[in-house]
C-alpha cells in the first residue's frame, strides 16, 4: 500500500511564503518514490508580502493557505482539515514563511510560538510517534515542536544555530547533503536552501530526508 504524507506549506515564495523549488523537490521525490502527497496550508494572511524582484514590502494582503495554491495548483487544503491517523508522515519545506506566517520566529526569536492550527496538526503527528520532517529554516521548530532535547540541523548558520539552542534544540552541524536523524522524536531535518543556492544540490539533502522519513514509516 503506498504511504501517504502531508506537505504543509507557508505560502508561495523563498522571501514570505514557502520555498518553491524546495516544496517541488520534496513532492518529486515522494512521487517517484511510490508515496501520495497532499498538501496544507493555514488559512490566515501573510506576513507581509514581498516583491521577490526587489526585496522590498508591498502593500498588499495575501492569504497563505491561496497563495499555497499556486504552487500545488489550486489542491492545498487548510491545515485544521489534516488529520495525522489519514498519514503517515508529515513534511515542512523551509521559506521565510516558516518564520513569519507558520510562526512569528522572525520577530520574536526565542519567545516565538507556532501557529496554532499549524502546530496543532503537528502534534498529532508527533503524539501518534508518525515521523516529521523539516526543510531548510523550518529546524528552527523543532524544539518549540518537540521540546528540549530534540537533535537537528539547519546546516551551519551561526546565528541560526544558536537561537535553536538557545530554545533548547540541540544542533547539529551539516553539509548541505546531510541530514540529522532523530529516532527518539521521530524527526528528520536538512539544510537545502540555508547552505545553496543549487536545485541539484539541495536536491540531495532533501532526497535523503525524504528516503528515511518513508523507511520510518515501516
Amino acid at each position: 500500500m503506498s504511504k501517504k504524507v502531508a506537505i504543509i506549506l507557508s505560502g508561495c515564495g523563498v522571501f514570505d511564503g514557502a520555498e518553491i523549488n524546495e516544496t517541488v523537490l520534496t513532492a518529486l521525490s515522494l512521487d517517484q518514490q511510490g508515496a501520495k502527497v497532499e498538501f496544507f496550508a493555514p488559512d490566515i494572511q501573510q506576513a507581509a508580502v514581498i516583491n521577490h524582484q526587489t526585496g522590498k514590502e508591498m502593500d498588499e494582503e495575501r492569504n497563505v493557505l491561496v497563495e499555497s495554491g499556486r504552487i500545488t495548483r489550486g489542491k492545498s487544503r487548510d491545515v485544521r482539515e489534516l488529520k495525522a491517523a489519514d498519514f503517515d508522515a508529515v513534511i515542512l519545506p523551509g521559506g521565510f514563511g516558516v518564520a513569519s506566517n507558520l510562526s512569528d520566529l522572525s520577530s520574536k526569536g526565542t519567545q516565538s510560538t507556532i501557529e496554532e492550527d499549524t502546530l496543532q496538526a503537528i502534534l498529532q503527528f508527533k503524539d501518534a510517534k508518525k515521523p516529521v520532517g523539516l526543510i531548510c529554516i523550518a529546524p528552527a521548530l523543532s524544539a518549540k515542536i518537540f521540546g528540549a532535547g530534540v537533535r537537528c540541523t539547519i546546516g551551519t548558520d551561526v546565528d541560526t544555530a544558536e537561537l535553536i539552542r538557545q530554545m533548547g534544540a540541540e544542533h547539529e552541524d551539516t553539509a548541505v547533503d546531510g541530514i540529522v536523524v532523530d529516532e527518539e522524536h521521530r524527526l528528520v531535518t536538512t539544510p537545502a536552501y540555508m547552505l545553496t543556492e543549487s536545485l541539484s544540490e539541495a536536491s540531495v539533502g532533501i532526497n535523503k530526508l525524504v528516503k528515511q522519513v518513508l523507511a520510518m514509516t515501516q
